[in-house]
């Protein structure tokens, strides 16, 4: 499916001004312009390095901050982002720079920006990079090479395959073979990062050309027409309108720009709206028609109980991806339309009626000028259900699981309990990340971040810092595990220095206890889950930053308090227990693995489960 989904993210450079191939060599003219220097959004034009032109190409499109590390062959970039005034922000490690341009991608609406040197600099920057392709976040990602030129030496250091390396992760990747070329690339770079399904591009530089000195001109190119199969949204015109069924919407991360249309649509249709994780915020979780995220047995049960009574979902902007979907355990429904910007997303993992390839604003904006062949008269007793039962998951959810220790469900209440309507909150790849999606109900998009497809642990951390650089007026709550952590802990030294105000909530049980749930049932026992201690005063003391310990249920509310009370990054430590609650989404996922396994795989299983039991060795570790 990635390969499919990659074919068809790169056929939109054909399309529209966005028609550069991957290797430029051929393709574009040479530059030739006055003796002027001129960057604006109208492009790049006049004499000037090729690191001035790179600087410049990126003001024009709009760049507020780049995230990285500078490195001895791409020094002059950094220097002309000085010179010229273009932000940047210098991290820890490569990890943190391509997840925290994700992070200003996915905070802003527009295009994140990292710059790295070639061979480790890359490497280690490639898991932000791909957890941006697979959650669907546009990014331009500014690689540094080697001298590729048929003289140059060989055995240059970081002369890795640095474009190779980045082919799969992106949705195309440039290579840049002459000093006027450095523009043109990176001004297509960000249009085929926002094109169709949004999703990394990188520009690969070879460091001589930042230092030569050429004419440029190269004017900004405009973005392609978005998608809209008129056809097929005739036929889904027609579906809607037939009153006798009974319409659920299903809305994805697609929706952000069409937040307030979904709003109008879901009274239009009267259908209740429930989003995946990613698409949290699509619409006001406050509204008397939104259910919560997911609408199967692994979301909210507000959800799964009000869909229960749906016969046609309408799917916008959404992918019914693994993780959202609790290993694709989703319920059947009659009738689903399926609307997305990418082909290669349609009809894929779920049965579906109608696809309708289209962007989901222009899908949406459409659908409210038919709002009279689609209209549903009021429907009191539905919004009277909804209300009822969040009621109830409310009271269940606020009830404590656990008193030895802090449930973590009651850290996420207490945060939504003091939350501001703009405040950011990022939550890693930890076991407690679906009770967070249960409990934090943003009032509009992008407030709730988490990365959802690619599962890159100690992401919050870097994502959390990022969005504070582009807004320190913002209050920004980052919630990781003590495992993810240990992978990403040393970016807080990045807050105290660059004094961004993060508040970091590090949920503490000493061990990797996502996977201690899915080990101990199917296995007897767990293996290489137990985490070191660590001594958070000592480590939040060596970065600069203040320090406070919860331990139990009942300081929550002044924890959280004083956090947000105290200037500065503030490091929380929250002693955790797991112990007591339900985690629905891995019941869920339980359920459906177990489900798809062969008889014969289901009795081996089994086997070993009662062999294990009579082992009296037993060890957990």
């Amino acid at each position: 499916m990635i390969v499919r989904r990659r074919a068809a993210l790169g056929t939109l450079a054909t399309f529209g001004t966005v028609s550069l191939h991957p290797v430029l060599a051929q393709d574009l003219p040479p530059a030739i312009a006055p003796e002027r220097s001129i960057s604006s959004h109208h492009g790049v034009f006049g004499r000037m390095t090729g690191a001035e032109a790179a600087v410049a190409a990126l003001c024009g499109q709009g760049t507020s901050v780049v995230f990285g590390v500078p490195g001895a062959q791409n020094n002059e970039l950094w220097d002309a982002m000085k010179s010229h005034g273009l932000a940047y922000l210098l991290v820890s490690n490569e990890f943190s720079a391509s997840i925290m341009a994700d992070a200003a991608a996915r905070v802003t609406g527009g295009v994140g920006v990292c710059a790295v040197v070639p061979g480790p600099g890359l490497t280690n920057a490639l898991t932000g990079i791909g957890e941006a392709l697979h959650d669907s976040v546009p990014i331009v990602v500014l690689a540094t090479d080697i001298d590729r030129r048929p003289d140059a030496k060989i055995g240059q250091v970081h002369g890795l395959a640095n474009a190779a390396l980045l082919r799969p992760v992106c949705k195309a990747v440039y290579e840049v073979r002459s000093v006027d070329q450095i523009p043109h690339a990176i001004q297509h770079a960000f249009a085929l990062a926002r094109s169709g399904e949004p999703g990394p591009v990188a520009v690969v530089i070879p460091y001589p050309f930042y230092v030569e000195t050429a004419h440029f001109n190269a004017p900004a190119p405009a973005l392609p027409a978005p998608p809209f199969d008129e056809a097929a949204y005739r036929r889904a015109v027609c579906l809607l309108g037939d009153r006798r069924r009974r319409i659920g919407i299903y809305a994805g991360q697609g929706t952000f720009a069409a937040s307030a249309e979904l709003a109008q649509l879901a009274h239009i249709l009267q259908a209740p709206v429930a989003t995946s994780v990613s698409g949290k915020g699509a619409i006001p979780e406050s509204h008397p028609l939104s259910v919560g995220w997911g609408y199967g047995p692994y979301g909210t049960r507000t959800a799964e109980a009000t869909f229960r009574d749906v016969d046609l979902i309408l799917a916008i902007g959404v992918r019914f991806s693994e993780v959202s979907t609790a290993n694709y355990n989703l319920p059947d429904h009659a009738c689903l339309i399926h609307v997305d910007i990418n082909p290669a997303n349609l009809g894929r993992n779920v049965p579906t009626t109608l696809c309708v390839h289209a962007d989901a604003h222009l899908f949406c904006r459409r659908l409210l000028a038919d709002a009279e062949a689609v209209r549903r008269p009021p429907n009191p007793g539905l919004i009277r259900d909804i209300q009822l039962r969040k009621c109830a998951e409310a009271r269940s959810n606020a009830i404590p699981r656990t008193g030895r220790c802090v449930d973590p469900m009651l850290l996420f209440l207490t945060l939504q309990e003091q939350a501001g309507c703009d405040d950011l909150t990022f939550v890693d790849v930890t076991t407690a990340v679906h009770w967070a999606s249960e409990a934090i109900r943003p009032a509009a998009p992008r407030r709730f971040f988490t990365p959802t497809n690619n599962q890159s642990m100690g992401w919050a951390i870097p994502a959390a810092i990022a969005a504070q650089r582009l807004d320190p007026s913002r209050r920004v709550a980052c919630i990781t595990g003590d495992g993810c952590f240990l992978m990403s802990g040393m970016e807080i030294s990045t807050a105290a220095h660059a004094h961004l105000p993060v508040k970091f909530f590090i949920l503490d049980d000493g061990a990797y206890h996502y996977m201690q749930m899915l080990q101990q049932p199917v296995y007897g026992r767990t293996t290489a889950t137990v985490l070191p201690t660590l001594n958070y005063p000592a480590l939040a003391a060596g970065f600069g930053v203040a320090y406070q310990r919860i331990e139990q249920n009942e300081d929550l509310a002044a924890g959280v308090a004083r956090a947000f009370q105290t200037p500065g990054p503030v490091l929380t430590q929250v002693v955790t227990s797991y112990d007591g609650r339900e985690l629905r989404w891995l019941k869920a996922l339980k359920r459906s693995y177990l489900d798809k396994l062969e008889p014969d795989q289901k009795l081996r299983f089994a086997g070993r489960a009662i062999g294990r039991r009579v082992d009296l060795v037993r060890r957990n570790d």
